[in-house]
């Protein structure tokens, strides 16, 4: 548990992260392209790495990643509160990958786990037991969130994989933030009566 100075510290960087941010947003909003360039290169390993889990193709991750920035500058002006820009963004990034499912008529938000232990979710400077480690964890992590119905699958991967805090999920989904508790309570009771997963959490880092 961190001391009050902690918390007092990691507020105080929050603050000033929000302000920047409420900065760069206002620039781009009014042309300037440094700011949108900075937005972008700010959200893109987040946004990237949302992608990539939901379609394991580097290839159709890049392509979308790159639309989704796309259309968040066309929209940057409808934006009215700076607060809610991650939730904003993420927003416009699941409706693209919903749309890149459509088309690709994919019965299942997520593909076959096998594809992202290849890449990212193994880093080459891991050691092999590590990798392997990683690899069995992911396998299972999709295998479980497969099983799960659709909104306990969206609120688990946005809330543990995207990072997104209640609040920005509710934005999100479009739903409000006692929906989203109730469905994340239901998706970890999943994971925690996963008894492989929790031998793999179990004494390692992930």
């Amino acid at each position: 548990m961190m001391s009050e100075t902690e918390q007092n510290q990691v507020r105080v960087t929050k603050k000033k992260r929000d302000q920047n941010l409420a900065i760069l947003i206002d620039g781009a909003k009014s042309g300037d392209r440094a700011c949108m360039e900075e937005l972008v290169i700010l959200h893109h390993k987040d946004i990237f790495r949302m992608v990539y889990y939901r379609t394991g193709s580097q290839m159709d991750a890049e392509d979308l990643t790159q639309e989704i920035f796309i259309k968040m500058s066309k929209k940057l002006r409808q934006l009215t509160d700076s607060d809610r820009f991650r939730g904003w963004l993420h927003l416009i990034a699941l409706n693209q990958i919903k749309d890149f499912h459509r088309k690709k008529r994919l019965l299942f938000f997520f593909s076959n786990p096998n594809d992202f232990e290849k890449n990212e979710l193994t880093p080459k400077n891991d050691n092999p037991e590590k990798q392997v480690l990683k690899k069995q964890f992911w396998h299972h992590f999709f295998e479980l969130t497969k099983k799960m119905p659709r909104m306990e699958r969206e609120v688990f991967t946005l809330r543990y994989l995207d990072q997104l805090s209640i609040r920005e999920i509710a934005k999100t989904l479009k739903r409000n933030e006692s929906t989203v508790k109730t469905h994340l309570y239901r998706a970890l009771k999943k994971f925690r009566k996963s008894s492989d997963l929790r031998a793999l959490l179990k004494g390692n880092e992930l």
